[in-house]
């Protein structure tokens, strides 16, 4: 999801897929899932279904394999799943490019330094927080740090997840006291080589999400900057290849694909000790850290709209303004919905 990155599984030192991508088995059957027959799409309806394999980007532990297997959300489908594994948002949007997967969940940023490179995808679903109002990543601070305010962070080291959507909240919070990207140290760390500099003293604040926020919190560190709006958006997106939009067929299956993700989140909306008990296994943590996280990972699938584009096109201008990117990116030429207008994932009736 968004910035919910999973637990940290090694140093990241390009956007090379090799180096990000950490396949995963395909979703098993468990008779006792509460989803296995919510949605209906029968080898006799799709036969042609029958030949795809969808390869479903996990960008943050968000827990979408371990809620595969829980809820038994694919366990009818006429395709068969697997995940991939990914450390942060823009080796994903890379992967999707490639056509390594074929969907996959990222924040704010991810599709913007991906369209500024002209990587060939399209943003296809929002991921819309049902708690606008709890931040799902932060800027924070080691115990006992002198600094205050976003304006503190003048001359300051900053480790950011370059092209995520942690560099958008760092962005914003400078640009929000007057200060510009020349104004700080920005050191661009993968998550875990972030949280080594953090936890060592080699960096004054670190742009991070949950649960490595909420973590480092709970040992001691303070937040600085909230990523709430206006500052920051609560919101991610969902980001599809544009081989697997342009085959009609497999756009169909796609489709399916997705609702099948918003029905499983729609189940752990509502069954959230369960969906805390998934994150914790997904992400390696212990349960405690899952559940401080939860409020932030409360989302309902939606199509994109023009708010959000809108949303996306300001982040994109400031990225170019402040010479984080070199290419003017237009945001909706990258946006093709795959859900129907009005489509909302909380309103599903789901089994709890």
């Amino acid at each position: 999801m968004r910035k919910r990155t999973t637990r940290l599984i090694g140093a990241l030192g390009s956007l090379a897929l090799a180096g990000t991508l950490v396949a995963c088995g395909s979703s098993s059957s468990n008779s006792a899932a509460p989803l296995s027959n919510a949605v209906d799409a029968s080898d006799a309806k799709h036969p042609e279904w029958s030949t795809y394999t969808f390869t479903i980007g996990d960008n943050g532990g968000d827990g979408s394999q371990a809620l595969a297997k829980l809820t038994g959300v694919f366990d009818n489908a006429p395709y068969k799943v697997k995940f991939a594994r990914f450390t942060y948002g823009p080796p994903l949007v890379q992967a999707a490019a490639s056509g390594d997967i074929d969907l996959g969940s990222v924040g704010d940023v991810p599709p913007i330094t991906g369209a500024a490179k002209e990587y060939g995808f399209k943003v296809v679903a929002v991921n819309r927080s049902l708690r606008p109002d709890q931040a799902a990543e932060n800027i924070i601070v080691p115990k006992g740090s002198k600094l205050k305010t976003a304006a503190d962070l003048k001359g300051k080291k900053i480790a950011v997840p370059q092209g995520s959507s942690a560099h958008g909240l760092a962005l914003n919070a400078l640009k929000s006291v007057g200060l510009t990207p020349k104004d700080v140290k920005l050191t661009f760390l993968d998550p875990a080589a972030g949280a080594t500099a953090f936890n060592t003293g080699k960096v004054d604040a670190w742009s991070i999400w949950n649960p490595q926020s909420a973590i480092a919190v709970k040992n001691g560190a303070r937040i600085l900057v909230k990523g709430l709006p206006p500052i920051d958006q609560t919101s991610s997106y969902y980001v599809a290849s544009d081989r697997s939009l342009k085959d009609k067929t497999k756009r169909a299956a796609l489709t399916d694909v997705l609702e099948r993700l918003s029905r499983e989140f729609a189940w752990a909306v509502k069954n959230p000790d369960q969906y805390a008990q998934a994150l914790s296994k997904e992400q390696g943590i212990p349960l405690s850290d899952a559940q401080a996280s939860l409020a932030a990972y409360s989302n309902r699938v939606t199509p994109v709209e023009q708010s959000d584009i809108d949303l996306e096109q300001k982040l994109a201008d400031a990225f170019l303004d402040a010479g984080q990117i070199t290419k003017k990116v237009d945001v909706k030429p990258i946006t093709d919905n795959l859900l129907p207008a009005g489509y909302d994932s909380s309103k599903l009736k789901v089994t709890s």
